[in-house]
């Protein structure tokens, strides 16, 4: 062999040794940018995840705020034919209250008074009651303990927490 050859065999790279160090520090940085885009796309991942998590809280919590306000709607809707049927019982007359035709007129009424009860409706209690203006609507001023109130010229009612419709009441008023 000459001695060229001989150099050249001697130079030559040794098995698992790296050919060119600046390949070797592209191939880490080539290695760290696919590591930082992988955490992005996982970040980004994360986050559409937890956007759509929060999207199906609200589309539940907007359905169940629908379905009460549907609810509310129809028994605001209801209350004027239950006050009726109430005007309606007070004043029925000695001589037909005991006809049957009469009778199926209080089982509607009783009815009308369990639809209320199934829908969660209650009554406001305002008669004798310190007047409160988130629950009592006052008509006019009548005698009695300031700030009771001392009749009644409509029912109130309330779903839950909400009220559906004030009481019309006579607040009392001293002198």
């Amino acid at each position: 062999m000459s001695a060229p050859e001989d150099e050249a065999v001697t130079n030559a790279p040794e098995q698992g040794e790296n050919v060119n160090p600046t390949t070797e520090k592209s191939l880490e940085e080539q290695l760290a940018e696919a590591e930082e885009k992988a955490q992005g796309y996982l970040a980004s991942w994360q986050r559409a995840a937890a956007d759509f998590q929060n999207y199906k809280r609200r589309n539940e919590q907007e359905r169940a705020e629908l379905g009460r306000l549907a609810n509310a709607a129809l028994m605001i809707n209801v209350l004027p034919l239950v006050d009726d049927f109430d005007r309606a019982m007070q004043n029925v007359d000695g001589s037909i209250a005991g006809l049957t035709w009469m009778d199926g007129i209080r089982l509607i009424h009783r009815k009308f008074q369990m639809l209320l009860d199934a829908a969660g409706v209650t009554e406001i209690e305002a008669d004798g009651h310190t007047f409160d203006p988130n629950l009592h609507e006052a008509v006019t001023f009548g005698e009695g303990e300031d700030g009771k109130v001392v009749g009644v010229v409509q029912k109130g009612y309330m779903l839950g927490d909400r009220v559906l419709r004030p009481a019309m009441v006579v607040v009392g008023k001293s002198g």
